[in-house]
């Protein structure tokens, strides 16, 4: 290939240099480009650097370009979202599962190591089903429960079971926090990643967060209705000295240990997130 056509403006490297995108956005749409229309791994950015788009290819690329410009998430674009040590599926009717939500299944599965038998799992407000799928595929010592209320997210967690082969290792309800199970039961792990965003809070409506789906941010609230609801309800839905644990926004912490001990929980530990942020609360039963 000549140096004239290697300068074109459709090779890969001239589309990345004019791009709008930050170049690691626009590094991620392209080699998703690349590996729908060509079946090329992500390499072959550097590796064919001066390789010209078809049509159809070029097409493409300033589709999901435009449509990331415009402000739309790119796990909504591509349709899939890495969390933990595995992929989702996730659309618009679905919270974006964060790294920082990795935390929670890092405390289930700490818990489930330290018990070294079958442990009975709950993921309240699963959404995508991240949390829960994370914890099964990690740990055959596991049997998982996940509630949601939105029928829409539910079948994409169901969606998500499948392509995981996880399926026959978690059961799905549909239902408003505990109130979904159709029995009642206890649990060695109850987990949750709830709404704790609160109503008035700017971000809503700010980046990526203006495009998911207001019920899995936002309690409509003070940000605290959802998260009072699941630890009120815990000791009821707890094996004695089982663990619960919460995610929680920036500054709620100390809140939550509140909540914690108000609900006559012991054993209260807050957890950090990879940026060294207080993220999650964990607690347990009495004995």
């Amino acid at each position: 290939m000549s140096d004239q056509q290697g300068l074109a403006t459709n090779s890969l490297k001239a589309l990345l240099s004019s791009s709008a995108l930050p170049g690691n956005e626009a590094r991620i749409l392209l080699a998703h480009v690349l590996e729908t229309h060509y079946q090329l791994p992500r390499s072959a950015l550097l590796s064919r650097d001066d390789m010209l788009l078809n049509k159809s290819a070029y097409q493409a690329w300033q589709q999901l370009e435009q449509r990331r410009v415009n402000g739309e998430p790119i796990a909504y674009i591509l349709g899939k979202k890495g969390f933990h040590a595995i992929e989702l599926m996730v659309a618009p009717g679905v919270l974006i599962p964060r790294p920082e939500t990795e935390l929670l299944v890092d405390i289930a599965l700490a818990e489930i190591a330290k018990l070294n038998r079958v442990c009975n799992i709950l993921d309240l407000g699963t959404g995508s089903g991240a949390i829960a799928l994370a914890i099964a595929s990690a740990s055959a010592h596991s049997a998982i429960v996940a509630t949601d209320q939105s029928p829409e997210a539910l079948a994409i967690a169901k969606i998500n079971a499948q392509n995981l082969h996880l399926d026959n290792r978690v059961q799905f309800f549909q239902g408003d926090w505990y109130e979904a199970l159709t029995q009642h039961r206890q649990f060695d792990v109850i987990v949750s990643n709830p709404p704790y965003i609160a109503n008035e809070d700017p971000h809503l409506t700010q980046g990526d967060l203006r495009f998911e789906p207001a019920s899995a941010l936002t309690d409509y609230a003070s940000g605290f209705s959802c998260l009072k609801t699941i630890i009120a309800g815990a000791n009821s839905h707890l094996l004695p000295g089982a663990l619960l644990a919460v995610e929680h926004g920036f500054d709620q912490s100390e809140a939550v240990v509140c909540l914690m001990k108000d609900a006559g929980l012991q054993d209260i530990q807050v957890h950090l997130d990879l940026a060294g942020h207080k993220r999650a609360v964990s607690a347990r039963k009495m004995p």
